[in-house]
């Protein structure tokens, strides 16, 4: 049995999670794994009419009898993550199994304090965070003074981390930012209020992922974010702070490449971003207003409207390319019904210059104009749909257009939000 990887190919937000769902539904899936990121993901599920969100849980949560695994990648806020368990356990909602890497990094409080108080002062400059704290975490783990969750149990030893990762930030907090500085006991006092409730679920889950894929079992990891926010592939430095794109998902979770049988990208049938950055195809007009109120784009996890543009095959292309995609999931097609001609981005022009692939430096990409070619729409309502057959013609030119402009081949295509609005277009 395989080891599925799906993941965002564009700046997130593209529904990974009705792919994954969709995957957790159709087949036996033992295990749903998170490998990067933290709670400003954001995943939306329609289960038999009832919406859920999810935001640091896998999306396997939903799925009785599903192993759930937040990997060593993650950044992990305990208080985020009781508060997302409360929450479906309050619905009354089955829930699968959930374990946690003891090496996964936590966040203290001390690094959405830092988050918000960094965006403040970078003033025009900002990044877009969610401000909590997901970046500030990645910068302690890279710079060593981070606290895994293991560290949680040891309260010795969380005081003697704790007290060395604000050995600076209270320097920071009180002479940069003019804030009050943070004493090592609250923080350590916060963190452990959460290691009783913790400890059940701390496993060594590289063991457990590796040995589950020598039984033959099925492994599904789930991506965070997206490839264009990758913090070394994407639109930098308007990016996260972790990897997620194919390759972190081996570091994030312990296994290794070979193990990996499927990858799976999932992309609108147009784009859009959440934040600061680069959109080659973002629209200002009446058309992007539009698409922004049919397709309901306000971030889930984060609340913000989202950015909306037509599709990006260069996007496409080059996601295809960095993942190594085995196939695309398009999601949201039944957004674009009502449009007489559909423009899609084909190439750039920058300065004059035609580029067919993503521009070299990020100076390039900001001066980056979409290069457009125009497809017939339809009028159809097509979230009915259930056979690619069903499509009205010109959709399902539109379907086959991306799918050769884009690099692979398209698996499904989202119709609307419910697991069965799904038309398999390559089984």
């Amino acid at each position: 049995m395989p080891a599925i990887v799906v993941l965002g190919a564009q700046w997130g937000d593209e529904g990974k999670g009705k792919a994954t769902d969709l995957l957790t539904t159709q087949q036996s899936i033992d295990f749903c794994v998170r490998t990067s990121g933290g709670h400003n993901a954001g995943h939306t599920i329609v289960v038999d009419g009832e919406k859920f969100a999810t935001h640091l849980l896998p999306s396997g949560i939903l799925t009785p009898g599903c192993t759930n695994v937040i990997g060593n990648g993650v950044v992990v806020s305990p208080e985020a993550l009781f508060r997302e368990l409360d929450a479906l356990t309050a619905r009354d909602v089955s829930l699968g199994e959930l374990v946690i890497s003891g090496n996964a990094h936590v966040i203290a409080s001390y690094h959405s304090t830092i988050d918000k108080v960094t965006e403040r002062f970078l003033g025009k400059n900002k990044i877009g965070t969610t401000g909590r704290g997901i970046g500030p975490a990645y910068a302690d783990k890279i710079n060593r003074v981070g606290i895994r969750v293991a560290d949680l149990f040891d309260e010795k030893i969380l005081g003697e981390k704790v007290e060395a990762a604000l050995e600076v930030k209270n320097h920071l907090l009180t002479k940069v930012y003019n804030r009050r500085a943070i004493t090592v006991e609250e923080v350590v006092e916060d963190l452990r209020s959460y290691a009783d409730r913790l400890a059940p679920m701390v496993r060594d889950t590289s063991l457990l992922l590796n040995q589950a894929l020598d039984r033959d079992e099925t492994v599904l990891f789930e991506g965070a974010q997206a490839t264009m926010l990758d913090v070394d592939h994407g639109t930098y430095p308007f990016v996260t702070s972790s990897s997620p794109v194919a390759g972190g998902v081996c570091t994030g979770a312990g296994v290794g490449p070979t193990r990996i049988d499927r990858v799976i990208g999932v992309i609108k049938a147009y784009t859009t971003r959440v934040g600061s950055g680069p959109f080659p195809t973002e629209l200002f007009d009446a058309d992007g207003e539009k698409l922004w109120k049919v397709g309901g784009e306000v971030g889930v996890s984060t609340g913000r409207d989202r950015r909306c543009g037509w599709y990006d095959a260069v996007v496409a292309r080059y996601a295809t390319r960095v993942n190594g995609l085995t196939e695309l999931f398009m999601t949201k097609l039944d957004v674009l019904s009502s449009w007489e001609r559909v423009p899609v981005c084909v190439a750039y022009d920058v300065d004059g210059v035609r580029h067919d692939e993503m521009p070299l430096t990020q100076t390039e990409f900001h001066a980056a104009t979409p290069v457009y070619e125009y497809l017939d729409g339809w009028w159809e309502d097509i979230s009915g749909c259930r056979r690619f057959e069903d499509l009205p013609k010109n959709a399902q030119r539109y379907v086959k257009a991306l799918e050769e402009m884009s690099g692979a081949p398209f698996w499904a295509v989202g119709v609307g939000p419910g697991r069965d609005q799904t038309i398999v277009v390559n089984d």
